[in-house]
């Protein structure tokens, strides 16, 4: 497996950048550099050649020669017929000589019948390259313009001298600024990466803080810093469920087995006790299979794979309907469910689930009434929607535990104790199915005076 860690990366785009730079200084200065000096000075003689054939009709035509001439040091040759017009040979260097050689190339021209022309030629004078740009104005008057190019041997030798010391130096600044920036840079991140291993291992304690002055390494600190802490508190969270699940499995299944035996062994033959102890074993058969059928519920709605079936429906029969399954705990135990709404409540939501919410909710109440054993049901009327809300006067939830009681076997008190009445999954299965309609909801509590859970549904429209 190929292995190229942080650092190494770092140093080595920074050398092959360095290098890059490097061989770009060599191309332009030394190897193209005379293939540019002349396109530079081929450019500057068209340039030249525009500025005078703008002038030709005007009063400075001459002027604008000797002007161009001396502050460009280029050669300038006006003829018109066979006569020399105008020569600036006295004020620029570097001028052909009227050899046979620039007689050849005038004539050339000349008879071309072109009206502009480059050439290139050797000067013998000074044995150098001179570049040449020849025009027809008019008739027959031709403008020649030639401008030597200086011999740059002798240049590019110092250049690449020059170039060859500055290449070293630049190396080797560039090797060791490479490698400091790589270690200050990968430095931090290894530190994360080491922080987050640890974290792997389920080690939370460990602090993903960065002495970096990197913003993004600050903020990636930042975000492992938080996602240590939902980590810390989903395994927090993990435990307990287990150990809940555990002790409510646990429990139907010992109290099955013992009212079992009991029946098999001492109350078979009495049928009083004996029904007696089946039923006990069925009720604790009816609790288990409620656990599992929570269990599975919540995996559906976790899980997206339960989708909502949207309907028109009535909530206040739906109420009704689930305070009657209550009944039986107002006869036996004492209980009291109040409830006083008459009026239709037409909301259009998944019919099942919203039932699922509220027998929840108020199995919840149960479980944490006060002494007075009263639940209270009650819907709060607004302009578009419904405020369900299901009060109990019980010990009430502080304000730092809210956010913590929807989540799955979470307890106010932490002395596990089997529930009243459902499986301890109530509030997390009442969270999901709202969040899965997209309803508002929450708790609102005051200490040792009650709770009221509420959700909005909106009005059918």
């Amino acid at each position: 497996m190929k292995q190229n860690n942080l650092k190494n990366k770092i140093w080595i785009y920074f050398t092959f950048f360095s290098i890059f730079i490097l061989a770009g200084l060599w191309l332009f200065q030394v190897i193209f550099f005379n293939a540019y000096y002349e396109y530079q000075k081929t450019g500057e003689l068209t340039r030249i050649a525009n500025k005078i054939a703008s002038s030709y009709t005007t009063n400075t035509f001459e002027s604008t020669l000797d002007e161009v001439a001396f502050k460009n040091d280029v050669c300038i040759e006006v003829i018109s017929g066979e006569l020399l017009r105008y020569s600036s040979m006295s004020l620029a260097k570097g001028c052909l000589d009227n050899n046979a050689e620039a007689y050849t190339y005038k004539k050339t021209f000349i008879e071309s019948g072109l009206s502009r022309k480059k050439y290139s030629i050797v000067n013998n004078r000074f044995k150098n390259k001179t570049l040449i740009y020849a025009m027809h104005l008019e008739d027959d008057v031709y403008i020649f313009i030639n401008a030597s190019l200086e011999p740059l041997g002798s240049t590019t030798k110092i250049l690449a001298s020059q170039l060859i010391y500055a290449t070293i130096i630049t190396l080797l600044l560039s090797f060791l600024l490479a490698y400091f920036v790589s270690k200050k840079v990968s430095a931090p991140i290894v530190k994360l990466q080491d922080a987050a291993l640890e974290m792997s291992k389920g080690n939370y304690t460990v602090d993903f803080t960065s002495t970096s002055d990197i913003k993004e390494l600050d903020d990636l600190a930042n975000i492992l810093n938080q996602a240590k802490e939902e980590l810390s508190k989903t395994e927090q969270l993990r435990r307990e469920f287990l150990a809940n699940v555990s002790h409510d499995l646990k429990t139907p299944l010992t109290m099955i087995k013992a009212y079992a035996e009991m029946v098999r062994d001492l109350t078979y033959n009495n049928p009083e006790k004996r029904n007696a102890n089946l039923n006990t074993i069925i009720d604790e058969t009816e609790r288990l299979n409620l656990l599992v059928g929570d269990l599975l519920e919540l995996s559906k709605i976790q899980s997206d794979v339960d989708s909502l079936h949207l309907e028109v429906f009535d909530l206040n029969t739906l109420i009704l309907n689930i305070l009657d399954k209550f009944k039986y705990l107002e006869e036996t135990k004492g209980y009291q469910f109040i409830y006083e709404n008459k009026k239709e409540l037409r909301v259009l939501a998944d019919i099942r689930k919203i039932e699922q919410v509220v027998y929840n909710l108020i199995g919840n109440a149960i479980n944490y009434v006060g002494k007075d054993k009263m639940v209270l049901v009650s819907v709060i009327e607004t302009s578009n929607a419904y405020k369900v809300c299901i009060t109990d006067h019980g010990k009430g939830i502080e304000k730092e535990k809210i956010d913590l009681i929807w989540d799955k076997y979470y307890k106010v008190d932490k002395t596990h104790q089997r529930n009243t009445y459902g499986t301890g999954l109530g509030l997390s299965i009442v969270k999901n199915i709202l969040v899965k309609h997209n309803y508002e909801y929450g708790v609102e509590s005051i200490k040792k005076k009650g709770s009221t859970f509420y959700f909005v549904i909106p009005k059918e429209k």
